[in-house]
This record gives C-alpha cells, structure tokens and sequence, in this order.
C-alpha cells in the first residue's frame, strides 16, 4: 500500500486549492481523478477565459439549506486572495460587468497555474484512475486508485457535481457522503436554460435568437436584471440562467423587457406627440425589431398609436413590463452550469469542511450544498472551501 497524509479526490478548483494548500504544510499529498486532463471545468469557463471570480462576492449570492454556512470560508479566502495569487504568476486579468473577473488570454493559464503551483508544493497528480473501494480504517482510509492500493489520513471529496455529463460529471461524492452516513440534500440542475411546451414555442418561434436586456423575476420574488436570449428550446441568457436556480416546476416567471420603463406611460406619451407613427414602430424604438413586430403581432397592434384606445395600449405595456410565461422545465444537467443540493452542510464544519461525525473525511466544492450566481461565484466558493479544508486536512 502507498501511503500519503492527504488523497484528494477530483482534480478542479476545488481540489487542485485544496491540495495546493495541503502540500504548503508540508503534507504528503495525492490529487486523483478519473478524467485524463485537469481543471475541465475550468478550461471551458467564461468562454474559454474563466470566469475565476466575483469582486461582489457576499454570502447573499449564494443558495444553501444554510445560507450562513460559506461565511466563513468566504471570508477567510477572499477574491483578493486569488487575485493575488494569478497576479503572481503573471496572468492578466480584466473586470467585464458586475464584478465579474476574467483572463486576458486564456483558462488554461489557471489550470497551468494550479499544476504549477501542485509540483511546487510535492502534490502527486494521478489521472485517467479511479478512485474505488473507500474504506475507513484505524489509521485514516484505504481505497484502491486506479487498481493499486492507498492509504491516508485525510480524504478529501472535491467530485463537484452532476453538472455536464459529458465532461464526466458523475454523483460519485454524492455516493460517497450517504455511504459514510452524511445526508444529502436533493440535487437539480441551476444556472441552466429554461424550457417551453412545443405551443409556446410554436407562437414565439418568429422571435428565436432574438436577445434583449430584462429583469426577471420568481414567485419568491427574486430578480435579476441582465440579458435574455429567445431559444428554440424557450429562454437563455444570464438572467435566465441566474433565476433558473430559483424557479421550480409548475411556477411562472414574470419579465420586464424594457426596465426602468413605465412602457404605458411611454406608449400614452408617443400618442401624443407622435400619433401619426405606427404602433410597431413605436415598440421598436424601445426593443429588437423582430420582438416589437411579434408583441404588435399578438396584440392586434395595427395602424398608428394615434388610433390605440388604452385598452390596447395597457395590453401592450403588459406585455413588455410584465410578462408572465410558466416554462414547463429546464435543459437539465445536460447543460446547466452548476448543480443546486449537495452534502448537506449541517454535516460538516464550516471552518474546516470536514464531517462532523468521520474525522479525516472533507467534503468541498460543488459537491457540498452551496451553489452560488452566475458570475464567478461559484468559483471564488471552490477556492475558497479548497482552501479551507486545506489548511486542516
């Protein structure tokens, strides 16, 4: 048996932090996934630029059956933290919108980043091996990696999700935790596009791939204001990405298209002064071409707004200002960004990331139940857990 101090399982974020900060310590360290490359949740990111993290981060931003659970990791590992450390290593970065951070140049500087920093701290990396036969034992765990057998102190669970199938995304740490007696809290796909019964998507079928900047709101309330994009399949776009992980089936959203706008006001006033214009050219001022010409299609918007009694105006202002669509679903894992639920954070220690009730064992990233908003975020989580259980196990 090959014996380390730390075997981290999942070679992302998450991690790679984890063990980086282990190995700081001096800790024998073991980093094994079952992909053949690194980090691939990091490599196609932020459109191949990763989206490393937020400026904005704050536990508001973050979904958990304990939303005070993160405060402390998120704390003591901030957004300055990280940027510091690509800063070190010469990786220039740019703020896009709301805080939200990017490489310059490309994700695989990150990834090249963490590998560097890996074999700087003595981190063995084992991938294309599985991790199998988790055992707990007198002195730590035993577990067979890619056939042959180890031996640790300290287990480190960093599998992430079931997000992206595709790049290998398995429940494998889901798994995990109810093996060793942790409770899971129900997993669904978050950040991911919502979708429409094939009538609605009939009548809107003249408007998909048209984009326009809305708020969007839940049943609970909850609002983001960014762009949303019309799809063959329903709707996209950050916003609808961002309240996807609010939504639940059988709910409605409600969309403002044109925020900030009193859009009745707006077409009472274009009565006025402009009467001799047409209705779908007033709409058009205000929203993509394609979009006003369908809302005037709806609604029976023929001839100028001098002729438009306020019946139909009010129809029309309603049918900017408040939307209100029920999808009937979402993409699903196949292509939402994240996965909401997880190990259930009351199991674990918030300083340190390990359960409560089997010494050694940690669980980060992803796969605990924490989920944070489109925009760096859930990175800025990564490496933030990554390093807090660092610096325990």
């Amino acid at each position: 048996m090959t014996k380390y101090d730390v075997v981290v399982i999942g070679a992302g974020a998450a991690g790679m932090m984890c063990a980086i900060e282990a190995g700081k310590r001096g800790r024998r360290v073991l980093v094994v996934d079952h992909l053949h490359t690194a980090g691939e949740k990091i490599r196609i990111s932020g459109g191949g630029r990763c989206n490393f993290t937020n400026l904005r981060t704050s536990t508001g931003a973050f979904l958990s059956q304990n939303p005070r659970f993160a405060i402390s990791a998120l704390k003591r590992y901030t957004p300055q933290n990280f940027i510091a450390l690509i800063e070190r290593h010469g990786i220039a970065w740019h703020e896009k919108i709301l805080g939200q951070l990017f490489c310059d140049d490309s994700a695989q500087q990150i990834i090249d980043m963490l590998l560097v920093e890996m074999s700087d701290h003595g981190v063995a990396l084992r991938l294309g091996a599985a991790a199998e036969n988790i055992e707990k034992t007198e002195e730590g765990f035993a577990l067979t990696v890619g056939g042959g057998a180890v031996g640790c102190e300290s287990l480190v669970i960093a599998t992430g999700g079931k997000s992206i199938p595709k790049m290998g995304a398995t429940g494998f740490g889901y798994e995990i935790a109810t093996r060793f007696g942790l409770a899971v809290i129900p997993t669904r796909p978050a950040l991911v596009p919502l979708t429409f019964e094939i009538g609605l998507l009939e009548r809107l079928s003249a408007i998909t791939g048209v984009a326009v900047d809305v708020r969007v709101s839940a049943e609970d309330k909850t609002r983001f204001e960014e762009a949303m994009l019309f799809t063959h399949r329903g709707l996209s776009g950050p916003a609808i990405l961002q309240i996807s992980s609010y939504w639940r089936e059988g709910q409605a959203i409600t969309v403002d298209m044109a925020p900030g706008l009193d859009f009745f006001d707006v077409l009472r006033r274009h009565r006025t002064e402009t009467g001799r214009q047409a209705l779908q050219s007033v709409l058009a001022q205000y929203l993509p071409r394609r979009l006003a010409q369908h809302i005037a299609d709806t609604e029976g918007a023929a001839g100028n707004i001098a002729d438009a009694n306020d019946k139909l105006l009010r129809r029309i202002a309603d049918a900017v200002n408040r939307w209100t669509v029920k999808p009937v679903g979402s993409e699903g894992y196949r292509t939402a960004e994240v996965t909401l639920g997880g190990v259930d954070t009351a199991g674990l220690d918030q300083r340190t990331m390990q359960a409560r009730s089997v010494p050694g064992l940690y669980f980060i990233g992803e796969v605990v139940d924490v989920t944070g908003w489109l925009g760096g975020y859930n990175f800025q989580w990564a490496w933030a857990s990554g390093w807090s259980a660092g610096q325990a196990a």
